[in-house]
């Protein structure tokens, strides 16, 4: 087996220099970097990544603890995220907690063990453990999409002003009664983007009906069921608005099992876009988030915290975009140019 001393005895140098060379520790000379980098392509030396890390405390992975991975946007940011890490140098290590904090400990206590340099966590609804493990073991932590009070790096859409414009465009065209089919209780984004849909209705002094908002759970099978309690009170909602994407599927389903048409019956609106959103009839009215910009930023913010773990934490709110199709009433966009995305777009969503 070629060694790091088979390649030092080739290129003439010390082993120390080779080290320097392909870890990067160390300033090389140009000349000295191109001998050390030809006698490893001649000896087709491969650096021992175990002995590597155990000398610089660093293994170059990070841990991704992300729920719900089969949905588009939670898969979307999965993409961006490792295209983020793998430009940075870094493996990234996926796994799934499926909303359950006890294996959300599980998980990330497994990551610890594996020695990942740090951890992108989006959260569960109640991830107590998983944090306090966190921050007992000095894991360095960025929290990913659903923002809390819980004094780590964190990144993710704004919602609360996002999900009032999505509402307000429903409501500014004559709707009066707006259905909301929120996503999995106790989830951060659940809760701004429910505030988000009230402060719309309230600016508009419309009643909040406790009525006409059900949880969808955050997946398509429960909002079809919450949508029908919608179609079924006395006095049902003329549009409705869903909490994310997979929901905004049973939303569609359920208006179908009715016999209903949108938006001639009833209007749709949904927080997320996604690939299929404008090859709906009608085409989807959403809030896009911009996902590769979230995952790009939390990779980034995790390395900081890598390199510099007394840093103050910060927290990054990315304004998502209101994009108007035809779902919610309005008259036909007109035709885009060849491989453009969407329809057309009524600017940024507001952030406080």
């Amino acid at each position: 087996m070629v060694t790091m001393a088979d390649v030092a005895r080739m290129a003439g140098v010390s082993t120390a220099t080779v080290s320097h060379v392909l870890n990067g520790t160390r300033p090389v000379r140009a000349r000295t970097r191109e001998l050390v980098l030809s006698a490893v392509a001649a000896t087709q030396y491969t650096p021992n990544t175990v002995a590597r890390s155990l000398a610089t405390a660093r293994t170059t992975t990070m841990g991704l603890v992300l729920s719900a991975i089969s949905n588009p946007y939670f898969g979307e940011l999965l993409h961006a995220a490792e295209s983020a890490a793998a430009s940075a140098g870094y493996t990234l290590l996926l796994v799934d907690p499926h909303e359950d904090p006890d294996y959300e400990l599980t998980v990330v206590t497994r990551l610890h063990h594996h020695r990942v340099d740090g951890v992108v966590l989006a959260p569960s609804a109640v991830p107590d453990a998983a944090l306090t493990y966190l921050a007992r073991h000095e894991v360095p932590t960025v929290l990913l999409d659903r923002l809390i009070d819980a004094g780590h790096d964190q990144v993710g859409s704004e919602n609360r002003d996002a999900t009032a414009a999505l509402t307000g465009h429903l409501a500014d065209h004559g709707h009066t009664r707006i259905g909301l089919v929120a996503g999995l209780a106790g989830l951060a984004t659940t809760s701004e983007r429910r505030d988000g849909h009230r402060d719309a209705l309230r600016a508009r002094d419309l009643p909040v009906d406790p009525d006409l908002e059900v949880t969808g759970a955050s997946e398509t099978a429960t909002a079809r069921t919450a949508t029908h309690r919608l179609l079924e009170l006395d006095d049902p909602p003329t549009a409705i608005v869903a909490g994310n994407n997979s929901m905004t599927i049973g939303v569609m389903q359920a208006l179908r099992d009715a016999g209903l048409s949108v938006p001639r019956d009833v209007a749709v609106a949904s927080f997320d876009d996604f690939a299929w959103a404008d090859l709906f009839s009608p085409r989807l009215t959403v809030v896009a988030q911009p996902f590769h910009e979230i995952a790009a930023t939390a990779v980034h913010m995790l390395l900081a915290r890598i390199a510099e773990p007394d840093a103050p934490a910060t927290t990054r709110r990315i304004p998502p975009e209101l994009i108007i199709r035809e779902s919610c009433g309005c008259e036909p966009a007109p035709a885009e140019p060849s491989g453009a995305r969407g329809a057309a777009r009524e600017g940024p969503a507001r952030t406080a």
